[in-house]
């Protein structure tokens, strides 16, 4: 079936290892969801059998598990604690290498080698937010080739939830739960009276060609409502919300009481940060064998949390916890805007889940809003 851009179809549960073997055929590496450590992870796999089948998340602040739904979904679970920032923007990367050649050095590595083609199975929509924020700061704002090249091998295959988490607030920061472009092809997963099946929706003339190799049919009314009603669905049940005009003004308070405040329960770990799909600090380091015959240079990602991190000439800019905590929300949710004309949050709730104390940043950015308007400092993100 000739399939283009904007058109429908339905693909059978029967067949959907039809479309993981499809997204190979051209050589790609196809990344998706699968299981490790008790948890979901984005890694290789060859079809639906490494996939966790059945499972879902339970997700709350400082708390994750995987449960049995007992419903066979694919897509079952929310998301992954690591977002798809880990393939595009890696934790350790190599810039170049070098080594001794007579009187000076040859570089035997100056990072440009082409990436492996890959096909991302499963991204969220809000991760797939995270991607163009990524986007405006490796692509268009600044050019990291390293980046672009990674996006640019990637077929991006969207999937719709299916639920929300107790986490999830993209609905509030536009993001989600629907998928708005930007993909190659995009499924939603339906389990009902109608059976096991996925809406695939076109959004590539790459994506019509690979589809083009699938079993599928045509796609009723019936099936997009069916669609459409579990989107809002998700939509309507979650329970925390962004005040993103709040959000916006937080550079407004650089001395506010709840900086202070937060800093008694933040351990500055950094895990908000790691887990956080756009943010993207690195450092750089240099190392040498010990014949100093071979050298090179990597980066890896870095942490704002970090204190070595605002060293400069005479100490670090950032002493204490209270600054490095209101630096990483401040600048997330408010300089962001000033920096890349969007914000850094896609309202993924990671940061809210992976913090071993459970600091939720929708109740943060609700305290300061309720300083503003004479409330009681301690509000809420949550929907009444």
């Amino acid at each position: 079936m000739a399939m283009a851009p904007g058109d429908t179809a339905i693909l059978a549960r029967a067949d959907f290892d039809a479309l993981v073997a499809a997204l190979a055929a051209d050589g790609r590496r196809v990344i998706g969801p699968t299981v490790r450590q008790a948890a979901v992870a984005y890694d290789a796999i060859a079809g639906s059998a490494d996939m966790p089948v059945g499972l879902a998340d339970e997700q709350g602040p400082g708390r994750y598990r995987l449960v049995e739904a007992g419903d066979g979904r694919l897509f079952g679970y929310t998301l992954a604690p690591q977002g798809w920032k880990r393939q595009l923007w890696p934790p350790l990367q190599r810039l170049f290498a070098a080594e001794r050649d007579g009187g000076g050095f040859r570089v035997t590595d100056d990072g440009s080698a082409a990436p492996e083609p890959a096909a991302f199975l499963g991204v969220r929509a809000c991760e797939l937010a995270a991607v163009r924020v990524q986007d405006r700061t490796f692509d268009e704002t600044f050019t990291d080739p390293g980046y672009v090249a990674r996006r640019q091998a990637a077929l991006i295959v969207g999937v719709t939830c299916a639920r929300a988490c107790a986490t999830c607030f993209c609905a509030s920061m536009g993001t989600g739960p629907g998928l708005a472009g930007g993909f190659d092809l995009a499924l939603t997963e339906l389990v009902d009276d109608g059976g096991h099946r996925f809406l695939v929706e076109v959004g590539s003339e790459l994506g019509a060609a690979v589809l083009a190799r699938v079993p599928t049919r045509a796609a009723t009314p019936a099936d997009e409502a069916a669609a459409a009603r579990q989107t809002q669905a998700v939509a309507d049940s979650q329970s925390r919300r962004m005040d993103t005009e709040t959000a916006r003004r937080l550079q407004e308070h650089p001395e506010h009481p709840r900086w202070a405040e937060t800093a008694l329960r933040c351990l500055n770990c950094g895990n908000c940060t790691q887990v956080c799909p756009t943010c993207f600090c690195t450092t750089t380091e240099d190392s040498t064998d010990i014949g100093g015959n071979r050298t090179e240079r990597t980066r890896r990602w870095d942490s704002c949390y970090s204190i070595d991190f605002s060293y400069i000439h005479g100490g670090s800019v950032r002493t204490s916890g209270a600054a490095r905590y209101r630096q990483w929300i401040t600048h997330k949710l408010s300089t962001w805007h000033d920096q890349f004309g969007v914000s850094g949050c896609v309202g993924c709730g990671r940061c809210i889940t992976w913090c071993p104390v459970g600091i939720d940043i929708t109740e943060e950015v609700a305290a300061v809003r309720d300083s503003e308007t004479g409330g009681t400092g301690h509000g809420s993100g949550r929907h009444a």
